[in-house]
């Protein structure tokens, strides 16, 4: 039955880490992108740290997920993760990031990407779950930083 449970909250719980971990971008690029992108490598490196601040001080204040989850109820959905997974890999396709409302001057910004997650008990050579995600998450430009305002998430077929 817990595992059954287990298995049912893993999208949910993967999902956030998903917006937060994987909005890592490929490194490249100037200006206001390439800024996005190094804040989201630094909340990358705190995720695979197991840094619930590097999770909370990338999330805007304002920050909606699926279900009108809080800024709050996703670092809980993380603690979550971390309890249930020793280990936790992603791998992250393309990504598309789209600045607003101009690359010139933007203020906004969208990152999209498909992610696949695995996470397990750490000893096993299989992993114990896997999933398959289309992620979107929003960013907003706060006091000179990358702020994420907003993440969805869709298991891919």
């Amino acid at each position: 039955m817990q595992t059954m449970r287990r298995c049912r909250e893993w999208p949910r719980t993967a999902g956030v880490v998903l917006a937060v971990v994987a909005s890592l971008a490929a490194c490249r690029g100037t200006g206001p992108e390439q800024q996005l992108r190094q804040d989201v490598a630094q909340l990358q490196a705190g995720v695979e740290t197991r840094e619930l601040a590097s999770i909370r001080g990338a999330l805007a204040d304002d920050f909606v997920g699926p279900e009108g989850m809080d800024r709050n109820a996703a670092v809980r959905l993380a603690q979550v993760m971390y309890l249930r997974n020793q280990r936790i890999n992603a791998v992250f396709g393309p990504m598309q990031v789209t600045l607003l409302p101009s690359a010139a001057n933007p203020s906004h910004a969208t990152v999209a990407f498909s992610a696949a997650l695995t996470g397990g008990s750490g000893g096993a050579a299989w992993p114990d779950t896997a999933r398959l995600y289309q992620v979107r998450t929003g960013w907003r430009l706060q006091d000179g930083d990358w702020r994420m305002t907003s993440a969805d998430w869709t298991s891919a077929p």
